[in-house]
């Protein structure tokens, strides 16, 4: 089941629409209260939320949904008008798995709603349980990462970049390659997804160490890599 939380009434009637002629189901409120009713009685899959709406605004209603047990790990994608890459990095940082600006087409927004459910849903990965990289130690089994000995929180498409990263050390990932092996796509319209998500991942590994976001580095034109452990 995918909620979809958005005031105007036809652009999440649409939306809605499309999700049930790709074969979901799916359900639009217009405000956060009657999302969070509807959450008492069945969990959804997956989120979709607009940011401005009225009473509690969508990074609100985000922050609220990863506080709460029961619905911390659903994958949520934002779905707004509001495109900056500043908007993006603070839906991002409030726990976002992903961010679409409008005007979105829908075979884009299928594409990528396949790709954070099967993510979601996909079995723990035995292999390599325990990577470590300087100061950065990632377990795939309890889903944590910590950076000299501190927890950091990451969402859970800052944390399976941060692996296929860290899988991969010293080798170089194209912008390409990291949305095939994170987002399970092979085109999603634009490469910034990517960009932003490398942006915020770094903030956070430097807030808990600093000089730990420096071990992922940009290589122009191209991707990204993890630098190898000395």
């Amino acid at each position: 089941m995918i909620y979809y939380v958005e005031d105007d009434t036809n652009i999440r009637d649409l939306t809605v629409y499309a999700l049930k002629q790709a074969g979901f189901e799916a359900a639009g409120f217009t405000c956060g209260r009657d999302f969070f009713e509807a959450c008492d009685e069945k969990a959804p899959d997956l989120v979709l939320l607009d940011i401005m709406l009225p009473e509690m605004d969508g990074l609100e209603i985000l922050r609220e949904l990863r506080s709460l047990p029961s619905t911390k790990n659903i994958p949520v994608m934002m779905l707004t008008a509001k495109g900056t890459e500043f908007d993006k990095v603070c839906g991002l940082d409030a726990g976002a798995d992903d961010y679409l600006a409008k005007p979105f087409g829908m075979m884009e927004l299928v594409s990528r709603v396949n790709a954070l459910l099967r993510r979601a849903q996909a079995p723990a990965v035995s292999a390599d349980d325990t990577l470590v990289n300087g100061p950065i130690e990632l377990v795939s089994s309890a889903h944590t990462v910590s950076v000299g000995g501190t927890p950091v929180a990451l969402t859970l498409k800052e944390f399976d970049l941060l692996r296929a990263l860290m899988r991969s050390e010293g080798r170089v990932l194209s912008r390409g390659r990291l949305l095939e092996d994170v987002w399970g796509v092979t085109y999603v319209g634009e490469t910034r997804t990517v960009d932003v998500h490398i942006q915020t991942l770094r903030q956070k590994l430097n807030a808990a160490s600093s000089g730990a976001d420096e071990l992922i580095r940009t290589v122009r034109g191209v991707g990204y890599t993890m630098k190898g452990a000395s």
